[in-house]
Parts: structure tokens; sequence; C-alpha cells
């Protein structure tokens, strides 16, 4: 699969597989290209069968999950990617240190999405599981940017989880209103912008056509998978 002039993007996926399915789909579509040749060359493990992300970290059973992720990183190295993307925010949680022990190049979406915030806002509220938010991930670098990280109530947050879990990971069933009540509260809250910091709740932007009042993490990621497997990126596809 390698190719001279051109670079792999590697993928651990399966975080979930309706989050990797749209993480694909959302490369193809942002990609400039006319003809198949001039797509990314992609290596996705779906590795569906990964310890849930939060329930380890919230029960500090972190080992087996960080060494499946090391495994599935070292994997993709030997198989020839050049960058590593991995649409899934709690698991940047193991990142740094996988990053360490490996030499390609894994994209935090993360750092990525906070970077990509606009000076004149000053409070960005964090739509994400409770292993995301306990871990403070977006927290830490939203402050470096000089900016207010908000995050929901107690009730709403078990609103956010359950959308999450018995609506995306369970394919249950899903109504915006269900949704509005979250928004709601961030808007009450004084939120500028929100991260949809989960890549769950990337689905939801798509079924719910979620406006810009929401920041995408996943649609960053794609955006700089793109761009850092040298291929250009189509001008509707840029993240606002």
């Amino acid at each position: 699969m390698k190719e001279e002039g051109r670079k792999i993007l590697g993928v651990i996926g399966g975080m979930g597989p309706l989050a990797t399915q749209l993480f694909y789909g959302r490369i193809i579509e942002n990609t400039e290209a006319h003809k198949d040749q001039e797509h990314l060359n992609m290596i996705i493990l779906n590795h569906a069968s990964i310890p849930d992300r939060t329930e380890a970290i919230l029960k500090g059973n972190t080992d087996q999950l960080y060494g499946k992720l090391l495994e599935d990183a070292r994997l993709l190295e030997a198989m020839g990617a050049d960058q590593i993307a991995v649409p899934c925010n709690t698991s940047h949680y193991f990142l740094d240190r996988i990053q360490e022990a490996i030499s390609t190049p894994i994209i935090h979406m993360i750092r990525e999405t906070v970077t990509s915030l606009e000076k004149d806002q000053k409070k960005i509220g964090i739509l994400a599981t409770d292993g995301t938010i306990r871990t403070g991930l977006y927290q830490q670098e939203i402050h470096k940017k000089g900016i207010e990280p908000v995050i929901p109530s107690e009730e709403i947050q078990r609103k956010v989880m359950a959308l999450i879990y018995d609506g995306v990971k369970d394919g249950g069933p899903l109504s915006p209103e269900d949704f509005n009540v979250v928004e709601r509260e961030m808007q009450n809250l004084g939120c500028d912008r929100v991260i949809l910091a989960c890549t769950e709740l990337s689905v939801l932007k798509e079924r719910f056509s979620l406006g810009d009042f929401y920041l995408d993490a996943m649609s960053v990621l794609v955006e700089r998978s793109i761009i850092r497997c040298g291929h250009t990126l189509k001008q509707e596809g840029k993240t606002k």
C-alpha cells in the first residue's frame, strides 16, 4: 500500500463504530478529489471490542485499555501509517503516553479543536462523556488559551450520557427535544460556543442538523487529517 509521494492515514476506530463510520465518510466528503486515486489512502482498525474508555477511567482500571490502544498504534505504524487519527475524545487521556512509545505522529483532536477557537470567545461549553469531563482533558487546554471552560450540571450531564450511551451507542430512540434541554442549559450558562467533545455527539450533529453554536471536534480531526496527509480540504468543509 505504501507508495512514493503518498501518505497513509491510520485510524484507531471502533470507539464507537458509528462514529468511525462517520469519520471515514467525512474524510471522503471533505477531500478535494475528482477520482478515486485523489482520495486518502487509509488503514482503519475498527477495534469495537476495546474496553469502554469512560468505565476504565472512572474505575481506575486503565492498564488493559492503554495496552490495547498502544498495540493498535504500533500495528498502524508497522503497516506504514504516516499519521494516526483517533476519533474518540475520551481515549485522548492515553495519547501522550502512546505518542512517547511510537514515532508516527498522532493528530491530537483535543488540542487541535481548542486551537481552532476564536480569541474573542470567553466561555466555551464542553459536552462529553463523564470520562472526558472528569479527566479535565478539554478544561486544561481551554484554560491555557485564556478562555473559561463550562461543563453541564450533574443533571444535564446525565442527559448527555444518556444521549451518548442509550441513544447512539445502544441504538435507542433519539429526539431533538432531548438535546434541546442540554442546549438551553449551555445557553443559560453564558456559553459563546459549545464543543461537541464526544464523537457520538458528532453523530447527533448530523441527525439533528446542529448549527454553528457547536464546534464539532470530529470535524476538526477530519480537517487536520486531510491536510497532514498532503491532500486539499474542500473550502466548504473548513471548520468555522
